[in-house]
């Protein structure tokens, strides 16, 4: 059984990235370690925060992948340690969040076990273009206006 999408509407152009991004963030969306947060902190500025209680910065790691954020953590075990409880287990994990584009990874910051980090989204300027309309009518290549009008004032 294939499977249907709504972005192969013939009205939908080059919108398989977006279709792409949608499956990603359905995919990450599941983990649940570590918990985090997601905050507005400006109109143009977000923030991540991650619970990552006993890692250091030599034991975490950010990337941005194709569009994705990704954070990375691994810890090491010390094997010289003899535990009589050991309820804070040493894991690695993995979590991912899905960037529009244009979003900017502005700094990151770990303290008293949270990582921040912090995300501009410029604002996007509007863009108008006109496409000229070039004719092949009797030999002439004049570019046409609106209503098939020659663009040379006759």
């Amino acid at each position: 059984m294939n499977r249907v999408s709504i972005f192969s509407s013939p009205l939908l152009l080059g919108f398989d990235h977006v279709e792409r991004m949608i499956e990603r963030a359905t995919k990450t969306g599941s983990e649940g370690y570590p918990p985090y947060n997601i905050e507005q902190t400006g109109e143009n500025d977000l923030r991540i925060t991650l619970a990552v209680a006993g890692f250091g910065p030599d034991n975490l790691g950010i990337t941005v992948e194709d569009n994705q954020l990704v954070i990375r953590g691994k810890q090491t075990d010390e094997k010289e340690r003899v535990y009589l409880h050991r309820g804070i287990a040493a894991r690695q994990f993995q979590r991912s969040f899905v960037l529009a584009d244009g979003i900017e990874v502005i700094r990151a910051e770990l303290g008293h076990g949270l990582l921040h980090i912090d995300l501009h989204r410029p604002k996007p300027e509007p863009q108008v273009r006109n496409i000229a309309i070039n004719s092949t009518d009797g030999g002439r290549s004049d570019t046409l206006g609106v209503g098939g009008k020659s663009g040379n004032g006759r």
